[in-house]
């Protein structure tokens, strides 16, 4: 019955590992260039947790491990804004920008003017280009973006947006404010990564699938929760009838 119990306490981690990853999709489904996670859980055997020398031996044990979440890098559906600073990507590449603890990622490329005339991001974050941070001069306007990344303003070329690929997307991990840092070093974006101006990408989330996985976790919480009230009344039903028998 300890065993019972205890297999029953890892899947209850499991599902709440879950609930944690499912309710954090749903809370961005707003979110620009927000990409879902899911989880990944295996099955593991207790080699040692049995006994062959039983008449019927004992069957190894089965546990959930929790091995991470998957990153699905899907498109977004496209916003139209007609915001000549609004820009997506069509393609799995990131934006660069820089922040506070190095350079960062993101595929949220409603950008603004700060009062510094910098480029930023919706967190205030330095948008980079392959020429550095982009300051536009007092009485520049007319910043426009090509479909290769390529910027211009009214004072001319003014450098191209940092587009980067990762070899595995999956080493990329969310570190808050829409945001995505890496151990592995990142590569220029190829030529057929294009932009696509006045509009921007939103979240990849399906409210109606993320709902409905929120319920079928809640539910299986429950049930497992109701077997191991089980389990241990049957377990304290045990310990009071060989208490009877003892005396």
């Amino acid at each position: 019955m300890e065993n019972a119990l205890l297999i029953g306490l890892s899947r209850q981690v499991a599902l709440a590992r879950e609930l944690d990853v499912v309710a954090n999709n749903v809370a961005n489904i707003e979110t620009n260039g927000f990409k879902r996670r899911s989880s990944n859980f295996a099955e593991y055997l207790m080699p040692v947790a049995r006994a062959e020398t039983f008449k019927n031996g004992d069957k190894k044990l089965s546990y959930v491990v929790d091995q991470g979440t998957a990153l699905h890098f899907t498109q977004g559906a496209l916003n139209r804004t007609d915001n000549p600073l609004d820009v997506s990507i069509k393609g799995d590449a990131l934006f660069a920008v820089r922040t506070a603890g190095g350079e960062r990622y993101t595929r949220d490329g409603a950008f603004t003017l700060n009062s510094k005339g910098e480029l930023v991001n919706a967190s205030g974050n330095s948008v980079v280009t392959d020429q550095g941070i982009l300051r536009l001069a007092p009485g520049e306007t007319d910043l426009r973006f090509a479909p290769d990344g390529q910027i211009t303003s009214s004072a001319g070329t003014r450098g191209k947006l940092k587009l980067v690929i990762f070899a595995n997307i999956q080493n990329l991990a969310n570190i808050g404010s829409n945001l995505f840092s890496s151990t592995e070093a990142p590569k220029p974006a190829g030529k057929d990564i294009r932009l696509e101006t006045g509009a921007v990408e939103k979240s990849n989330i399906s409210p109606v699938l993320e709902m409905s996985r929120l319920i079928e976790i809640n539910r299986a919480y429950q049930s497992v929760a109701n077997m191991m009230s089980q389990t241990d009344g049957l377990r304290k039903s045990a310990i009071s009838k060989l208490a009877d028998i003892g005396n």
